[in-house]
């Protein structure tokens, strides 16, 4: 049974900078500069950022890598007492995960107004998840102007 998770402003501001420190890593490895964390019970119990091609792995972004190490942490596929917070809107395949995963909570920075999920439909996400987007959207939004400034150059 999903339980309530309760955060305040500043506990996702505080944890929003540490998924910002995840893809602030990102851009120093030439990897779009997404970042993530995974929180339960207000401990981190994982960190990830996107290593799509460090791992030749089109499916390597901070979310799925974060889940992965979420539920292995602890030994379920289900994280539903958990809040992941991400420095980028998920995109659908990344909101899909986060549906099986049935995480209670999705706190992200920048909106991706070209591949996020609420631009095919917040269905993707699971029911009982809890979103709020918006944190530190000025942060994530530079990081990533930079990082694709950065390529062009």
């Amino acid at each position: 049974m999903m339980q309530s998770i309760q955060y305040s402003e500043f506990d996702d501001i505080r944890y929003m900078r540490e998924a910002m420190k995840q893809a602030n890593y990102a851009f120093e490895e030439d990897e779009v500069p997404v970042g993530a964390v995974v929180v339960c019970r207000n401990r981190i119990i994982s960190r990830a950022y996107n290593q799509t091609e460090k791992l030749t792995d089109a499916t390597a972004h901070a979310e799925m890598l974060a889940i992965t190490a979420a539920a292995n942490f602890l030994g379920t596929k289900y994280l539903s007492e958990c809040c992941i917070y991400v420095t980028l809107e998920p995109c659908s395949m990344c909101a899909s995960a986060l549906n099986w995963s049935q995480i209670g909570r999705i706190v992200f920075g920048a909106a991706d107004n070209k591949k996020g999920y609420s631009l095919i439909s917040n269905e993707l996400l699971h029911p009982k998840t809890i979103c709020v987007g918006g944190i530190l959207k000025e942060e994530a939004t530079e990081l990533l102007h930079r990082f694709f400034r950065k390529l062009r150059d």
